[in-house]
């Protein structure tokens, strides 16, 4: 088995519609294709990590790589594993609406993040670097 995470930045504001879409589809094939992970959307950015066999994550990230809806697509981790980070999820992800969103919400969103990172067991050094830039994404100043 295969995990591998990178980040990249949005080429335009994402709308809750926009990213409901994606996750459908991606949900779908990441089912039929056997990948878990876990997509961070926060203030323009996007961090993801997917896990599954090598071959098939390998024709994904290939796929991202090109998706206009992002640029600067950085892989900054990958291993091959014998365990899963997120073993039942076929993609997590939090709605969270800037236009709608209170200053608390985003605090709360944000410790929800954190409580996550410190509570989910990193099976290998990739999910490591993952919570790590999220932790990072974060604490950083609105873009």
């Amino acid at each position: 088995m295969y995990t591998l995470t990178y980040e990249s930045v949005a080429t335009h504001k994402i709308t809750g519609a926009e990213m409901e879409e994606l996750l459908e589809k991606a949900r779908a094939n990441n089912q039929r294709d056997d990948i878990t992970g876990c997509l961070i959307y926060y203030k323009g950015g996007f961090v993801q990590l997917l896990e599954g066999s090598k071959t098939k994550i390998e024709i994904l990230y290939d796929k991202i790589k090109i998706d206009p809806r992002h640029k600067n697509v950085t892989l900054f981790s990958d291993d091959e594993i014998s365990k899963r980070t997120f073993p039942n999820w076929g993609m997590a992800y939090y709605p969270i609406d800037e236009n709608n969103t209170t200053k608390y919400e985003y605090e709360q969103f944000k410790r929800n993040l954190i409580l996550m990172a410190d509570l989910i067991e990193p099976t290998n050094v990739t999910s490591k670097q993952f919570w790590k830039k999220i932790k990072t994404m974060i604490s950083e100043p609105p873009m």
